[in-house]
């Protein structure tokens, strides 16, 4: 933390880690998808295969000082970053999820701010809007 070099020590770190930890379970199926944004794992399972308690056992010794804190879905349904995903019966359904402390406010557009930040926050919400996959995944 606060040293430049950290992120990237930390990212080779973990793929180092994946690549000798995680590549087994996925191999072997019972990691069906898994996938990492910065610290936060997205893991979908076969529940014929492997269970979360085998999961989170298993990610809880392979390092010491690293400790997963899953989040399970509920309803059928987990947030992931800035995504809802919901499991249906073949496929999952992808929508936009947003915290509840995220407001929809922006910048009034008759503020004192430059024009460049008026734009820009309207421009954030349309490139998401346009980002977001439409259709199923399967």
């Amino acid at each position: 933390m606060g040293s430049p070099i950290s992120g990237t020590v930390a990212k080779i770190f973990l793929q180092q880690l994946e690549k000798t930890h995680i590549k087994h379970p996925i191999d072997s199926k019972h990691l069906i998808f898994y996938a990492r944004y910065v610290d936060d794992i997205l893991i979908i399972y076969d529940s014929i295969l492997t269970s979360t308690t085998n999961i989170q056992h298993y990610m809880d010794t392979i390092h010491g000082n690293i400790k997963l804190n899953p989040t399970h879905e509920t309803n059928d349904k987990v947030n992931f970053l800035d995504l809802s995903i919901t499991r249906k019966p073949t496929s999952l359904e992808l929508d936009i999820y947003c915290k509840r402390t995220v407001t929809d406010n922006t910048i009034i557009f008759l503020s004192n701010h430059p024009l460049e930040h008026k734009l820009l926050a309207y421009r954030f919400f349309i490139d998401r809007m346009l980002s977001l996959p439409l259709i199923e995944v399967q």
